[in-house]
Formats: structure tokens, sequence, C-alpha cells
């Protein structure tokens, strides 16, 4: 076996003494720089740093499918705009806060529920001009909502079905579900609003002065802010 002799042993060891005092420094800095990154943000005033303004909580394709759910469905409840975390619980044997971030913070543009308040199930509502990162969010919420037995109907923008596929369709699916019964007459047909008069009644005075001010935040806001924020830090 070849040894190394005692300058070489000597010399070794005081370059691995010398990288680990390197690592040492380096996690010492790193750790340094989140508690003052954490004290700077906890002392942001959280009015004063983030000026809150008001928006709208659907969009117009949104009112569109709530007021027919509302007409379709007599009997249920329907909610808008619900966050997964206000309606789904997880195990906590893995961080909450990264279900939180992946999912937790997404919202499911429209959700029917029994008269007890029990999801049944969601309205996806989606652009037909979506990105592949809306996409991915959008199969990522679905398979969720799936995996918790909630059933999930795809709408497209422009393409909302009639109050008779409404009654025909989700109101016979759901009714099994309910905890309590729930009367959907079927037979009384109800007249079917035209697009445009729904875009009259929703938004009156809104299309001479629309200047995109008061539209609602987007349902993956949040979460496309953090994937870009991911992606920054990976290129760094």
């Amino acid at each position: 076996m070849n040894f190394l002799d005692p300058t070489s042993s000597a010399a070794l060891a005081m370059a691995l003494v010398l990288l680990l005092s390197l690592v040492v420094v380096r996690m010492r800095q790193r750790s340094g720089g989140r508690r003052a990154s954490n004290a700077v943000r906890d002392a942001l005033d959280t009015v004063a740093a983030w000026p809150p303004e008001t928006a709208r909580v659907l969009s117009i394709h949104e009112r569109q499918a709530y007021d027919l759910l509302r007409r379709g469905l007599p009997g249920f409840l329907i909610l808008a705009q619900v966050p997964l975390s206000r309606f789904l619980r997880v195990p906590t044997r893995h961080s909450y806060n990264d279900w939180l971030q992946r999912v937790g913070s997404l919202s499911a543009d429209l959700l029917i529920c029994d008269s007890g308040s029990r999801v049944l199930a969601a309205i996806d509502i989606r652009s037909s001009q979506e990105t592949e990162r809306s996409r991915r969010r959008h199969e990522r919420l679905a398979r969720v909502l799936k995996a918790a037995g909630v059933r999930v109907y795809t709408w497209r923008e422009g393409e909302l079905p009639g109050l008779a596929d409404i009654r025909a369709g989700i109101a016979n699916d759901l009714m099994p579900q309910a905890e309590t019964p729930i009367k959907v007459n079927a037979g009384k047909a109800m007249p079917l609003i035209p697009v445009p008069q729904i875009e009259e009644v929703l938004a009156e005075g809104d299309a001479l002065t629309y200047d995109g001010g008061m539209e609602p935040v987007p349902s993956g806001f949040y979460d496309e802010e953090i994937d870009s924020v991911r992606g920054q830090l990976s290129k760094a």
C-alpha cells in the first residue's frame, strides 16, 4: 500500500479543514441573509407596503356560468372562487405549507353544494387560449378535486351549456349525493337569456368605461408568481 508522507498528510488535513471552514462560513452567511430578509419583511406595514384595491370576484364568463347554475339547479348552493384549502383536508405527515403552495392557494371557479354546504361538484371554466402553464394548473386542480371525490365539469368560455343540459346532466348526476332531498323541476322550461343580454345585466355600465382595473385576480395568480420566482432562483 502507498502511504502519504508526513508533509502530504499535513497538507491534505489543512485542505480539509479549510474546506470545512468555507462551508461553515457560507452556511452562516446564508442563515444571516435569511434572518435579515425576514426582519425586513416583518418590518413592512401590511397596508402601506401592499396598498389594496378592490377587484371583481368573477369575470364576465364566470358570472354567466353562475347565473345559469342558479337558475338551472334550484335547491343547490352555488359558491364562487373558493380556495381549495377552504373545503379540502389533507394529512399533515408532510408539510402543509408545501401543499398550500402547490394547490391549496388555487380556487375552484364555481362550487355546487347541497343545502348542507357539502361540496358535490366543481365547475372549471377554461379559456380557449390558455397558456401551457395555465393548462397544467387546471389539470392539477382537477386531479386534486377528483381524488377528493368531487366531480369536475369543464366549461369553455363562450361555450356554456343551456339550462336544459344543466338540468338533465348535472342535476341528475348530483341529486343522489345530496344529504337532503333536492327537487328540480326538469319539466318547466325557462328561457335562456342570450349572452349579450347577460352581459348587459351583469356588467351594465362597464362596456364603455372598461379599463381592466376591476377584473378579478386570476385563481392561479399566486401559483404562477411562485413558479416565476422559483424559475428565477434556479437560473441564479
